[in-house]
């Protein structure tokens, strides 16, 4: 995921810190906000990315939150082997990266005043590229691959709810 936003991203700043950790505390996952411009520490990106060392999340205020979700659900979709010894390269395949969106997307409708049309259009913004287009035609129309992997991996109902647990 490149950092090309061309418009106003929801931030870490933008939501509320006690929601952030509550989602995350429900996949037993920490999240740790650092100083302002205080280097992130685990992020693959540098800048204002969002970094991940076995199941931490490091953010800035400055985070995008479709940044620390996507992070999250890296940390979500990984085996506890790679979780174990994560250090800022989350790597995985194709279709893990795929889950990883899908469930990025899922998950923002948990956090109030993001919800999954704005995140899409965060990401877009940002920079994701998909077949289609954009990301919402992506989700809506291409990601079945991705729904099912979460399914398969028990991180998803077939309701398209999240389960709130890691993959093992």
């Amino acid at each position: 995921m490149c950092a090309m936003a061309t418009s106003k991203v929801l931030t870490v700043a933008d939501v509320h810190r006690g929601e952030l950790v509550a989602l995350l505390g429900q996949y037993t996952l920490e999240l740790i906000v650092q100083d302002d411009g205080e280097p992130i520490t685990g992020s693959f990106w540098g800048d204002s990315e969002a970094g991940v060392v076995a199941t931490t999340v490091y953010v800035r205020g400055d985070t995008p939150i479709h940044s620390l979700l996507h992070e999250t659900c890296h940390l979500i979709c990984m085996t506890q082997e790679r979780r174990e010894r994560l250090d800022r390269d989350a790597g995985g395949d194709d279709l893990e990266e795929a889950s990883v969106c899908y469930l990025q997307i899922v998950l923002a409708d948990c956090l109030s005043g993001v919800g999954r049309h704005r995140v899409m259009r965060d990401m877009d913004s940002w920079g994701y590229s998909f077949r289609l287009g954009s990301t919402e035609k992506w989700f809506l129309k291409d990601a079945e691959d991705a729904r099912e992997f979460l399914i398969n991996q028990r991180l998803l109902t077939r309701q398209g709810n999240p389960v709130y647990a890691l993959r093992r």
